[in-house]
């Protein structure tokens, strides 16, 4: 059953063509993702289907009988209005009943009157009418997991981060056949980001949406449409299916691409030579001849070169941090916290919003004084840092202008220069597109211009503050390789876990109350760690209340081990050691740099295997262990 068809549609904004004549449609219950360059037209797409916007030409076409519910990347909400307001806007019965419910919940714990009485008992009657208490439970945790307290604030109060997550609530708890969503995970944490990805790829849902989470993009949807060069390009699988497919489709444009290149360059000598427009089949062939320019003249995409920036020579002292003290009135970040950064190393820092993360960046720029403790920086050591809250620009000047005010030439890591306009077009910003005027550009083309300046100064250490906001998939890969051959010290805050784990290798995790933790490892390791963990309290929990439940007395103990599992016991402790040696071996291999694609794939898929195997025999020896021998 079709959903949404999108006919024939294109759209401009003066001379820049966004897209031109393209067509797709999307059938009840897909999960498809739209993934395009920064500046090429996704938002606005999204905003020409959710009826906030017109195409030029063409026509969206979405079933009569459905309900349709849009998160656009800014949600502008009603001067004045309540965090309650906005979230229950809907004038459906349940939702109604739910706000009234919800609203007499609130002002009974603020005052506790005999009318609030009567008016929940009245809220509470026609919740039990229309059977909303199924929804009122999904309400609930919608809520408390986008931490959702008091319903009754108004949403001007609000940080740009707590009115995504109020955006965010308002429309999965809409009752909606197809959800648009632009960006969701931008300002969630990684928590809040892994419960959205399981809360809609468990969803009946249809949905389309906007993601730069690779990891989030991979989760929920199986199924790729790509805007590029002003055309769509369809995937029917997941991001490595998108991402093999797409590099055979450049391989062949590049092969047609050349066929073409040469046809024009014989076309080009008969139109020099041969007397313009004598004859109707001449003209004809002129007329063919200019279609055939027009194609020449196109862009073919190209694999991106290796590209490093010399970094300044670094000295023996780093970065160290002793001690370090900091709170706010209401909450306490760092507690005695101590770390000495080594040569080279790249550590990232995860934790929920509102724990500390940026506040250390800050305390390590100087920004913020800490209370006790002491910060030491190297006399070698030249920080670049790239803050959440972008950079300042006097006056609306060119984009080649700003760069060039910071550097003309940087230095690359073969000792050779490349000009500021070279630098600007590797990572994306073509060179028509240099002189386009800073106030023209999208939001994540504003940012990631603040990122180049950041990186075109040759730090030795780069302090990044969540650098994959609002970045399109092109320039996360190009970014990604950037920092790998970064040959200096790299610390980032960031949501984005396909970008963590390809960079870092050393975890802080901020638990919040000033408790940071330490983990050697990428966040899939940490996040396996944690479930490990969790799981092993859980059994051990159940196994304390079964012992408390069990009658006294009893002639047989059922806790203590039999025969055969003392056997069995036995036999995984050699087994358990044989694995944990073959997992070492493997990222040794995998690690070593050395072994064809071939044979990374193959090591990894068994490194797979043996981490999965491991888990399930450490997890039975632990519960056997629990047991008396």
């Amino acid at each position: 059953m079709n959903y949404l068809s999108v006919e024939k549609i294109s759209k401009s904004f003066g001379e820049k063509i966004l897209f031109e004549d393209i067509t797709f449609g999307i059938e009840k219950g897909q999960k498809t993702a739209l993934i395009a360059k920064n500046g090429t037209g996704k938002s606005t797409l999204l905003n020409i289907i959710a009826g906030l916007d017109t195409p030029d030409a063409g026509k969206v076409v979405i079933r009569n009988d459905i309900t349709v519910s849009y998160l656009p990347q800014v949600e502008q909400f009603p001067t004045g209005s309540s965090v309650l307001d906005t979230i229950f806007n809907a004038q459906t019965p349940d939702i109604q009943a739910l706000k009234e419910y919800e609203t007499c919940l609130t002002l009974l714990n603020i005052h506790d009157t005999p009318e609030l009485h009567a008016r929940m008992e009245r809220a509470v009657a026609e919740m039990e009418r229309l059977h909303a208490w199924d929804f009122e439970s999904r309400v609930k945790e919608i809520l408390s997991r986008f931490g959702v307290n008091n319903v009754l604030q108004s949403v001007g109060e609000l940080s740009g981060g707590q009115r995504k997550k109020i955006a965010m609530a308002k429309t999965l708890i809409a009752d909606t056949d197809l959800l648009i969503l632009d960006e969701p995970t931008n300002h969630l944490d990684i928590d809040m980001i892994e419960w959205l990805e399981d809360y809609l790829s468990h969803s009946n849902t249809t949905l389309l949406m906007v993601t730069h989470d690779r990891y989030f993009l991979d989760k929920v949807c199986n199924d790729i449409i790509e805007l590029e060069n002003t055309k769509l390009y369809r995937y029917k699988g997941k991001y490595d299916y998108y991402v093999e497919k797409k590099a055979e489709r450049i391989a062949n444009e590049n092969v047609e691409f050349e066929k073409l290149k040469q046809l024009y360059r014989k076309e080009l000598e008969w139109v020099h030579t041969s007397p313009q427009a004598r004859t109707g089949k001449a003209r004809a062939r002129i007329n063919a001849f200019e279609k055939l320019k027009e194609e020449t003249q196109r862009t073919v995409e190209q694999a991106a070169e290796p590209f490093m920036v010399r970094t300044e020579r670094i000295g023996n002292k780093i970065l160290e941090i002793n001690n370090l003290d900091f709170s706010f009135p209401d909450q306490t970040i760092l507690r005695d916290f101590s770390y000495i950064f080594k040569k080279g190393e790249k550590c990232g820092i995860v934790g929920k919003n509102g724990t500390g993360k940026s506040t250390l960046l800050k305390l390590i720029m100087g920004e913020l004084k800490p209370d006790g403790g002491k910060i030491t920086a190297g006399q070698t050591i030249q920080f670049g840092y790239f803050a959440q809250d972008g950079m300042k620009v006097k006056g609306n000047r060119r984009i080649i202008d700003i760069v060039k005010e910071q550097a003309d030439m940087i230095r690359m890591e073969t000792g050779n220069y490349i000009g500021a306009s070279q630098f600007l077009n590797h990572f994306g910003f073509k060179y028509e597109q240099q002189y386009t005027y800073y106030e023209d550009l999208s939001g994540g083309e504003k940012r990631k211009l603040h990122l180049l300046i950041t990186l075109l100064r040759n730090p030795n250490f780069l302090i990044l503050d969540e650098p994959t906001n609002d970045f399109d998939i092109d320039t996360l890969n190009l970014l990604e390789d950037f920092l790998y051959n970064f040959k200096g010290c790299l610390l980032i805050v960031s949501h984005d876990r396909w970008f963590m784990d390809k960079l870092v290798d050393h975890l802080f995790i901020f638990n919040g109350d000033g408790n940071i933790k330490d983990f050697y490892g990428n966040y899939t390791e940490y996040r396996l760690d944690k479930e490990k963990a969790l799981k092993i309290e859980r059994r051990l929990a159940r196994a304390e209340k079964s012992a408390e439940a069990k009658p006294a007395g009893r002639a047989q103990n059922p806790n203590k081990l039999t025969y055969k599992e003392k056997k069995e016991m036995e036999a995984l402790e050699p087994e358990i050691t044989q694995l944990e040696e073959e997992k070492k071996q493997l990222l040794d291999q995998m690690n070593s740099g050395e072994g064809t694609a071939e044979q990374l794939m193959q090591w990894g898929q068994r490194y797979q295997e043996v981490s999965e195997t491991l888990d399930e025999k450490s997890m039975r020896w632990l519960e056997l262990s629990e047991k008396e021998p």
